[in-house]
């Protein structure tokens, strides 16, 4: 009996297998830095949101004596996120000072963005067990991951002072103003 097959059908079949193979081997997204990650973007882009939205004039508004300037809790959030995202991965990261030498809005959503994009490379290089990896950081030995969620948490611990500015401004925060 002839065969009906032709060798266009082995190629394809051929092709086809090696298809299928290689999508089940391809590597899925890597939860636990996925989960994490997903939540510092979202506070690094409020935050970025909150310092587009205020005004050049009121960087420098400060509601009492006692507490930063709007421009200077950006150069805080800046400045930590250095600090802790180095941390993270045991490196000393470059000693900027924004808080203290950046006041007007243009060089401090500069130095905000350096910030956040070298804590994206820290973020780059993370994979699940290098997450459960220590860093001696805060007087101890701490996971990669507890660090990095300490900097999302000081990171939207301090978009929360900054939507405070704003409303004292009549400006509605990024997080309210799309959540209507």
């Amino acid at each position: 009996m002839k065969s009906t097959l032709t060798p266009r059908f082995f190629l394809f079949a051929a092709a086809a297998c090696a298809a299928t193979a290689l999508a089940q081997e391809a590597p899925k997204p890597d939860l636990v830095v996925a989960s994490s990650k997903g939540f510092y973007t979202y506070a690094k882009t409020e935050v970025l949101k909150a310092a587009d939205k205020m005004p050049a004039e009121n960087y420098s508004f400060r509601p009492t004596d006692d507490v930063r300037t709007f421009a200077e809790v950006l150069g805080h959030i800046a400045d930590a996120t250095y600090g802790i995202c180095g941390g993270a991965i045991g490196e000393k990261a470059p000693a900027v000072s924004v808080e203290k030498t950046k006041k007007a809005k243009p060089e401090v959503i500069a130095a905000l963005k350096e910030a956040f994009s070298y804590c994206d490379g820290v973020w780059a290089g993370m994979t699940s067990a290098k997450m459960l990896e220590t860093a001696n950081m805060f007087g101890g030995e701490k996971t990669r991951v507890s660090i990095l969620d300490f900097n999302t948490g000081h990171t939207y611990e301090h978009y929360g002072n900054l939507s405070t500015y704003l409303r004292m401004k009549k400006i509605v925060p990024p997080s309210t103003a799309e959540a209507h």
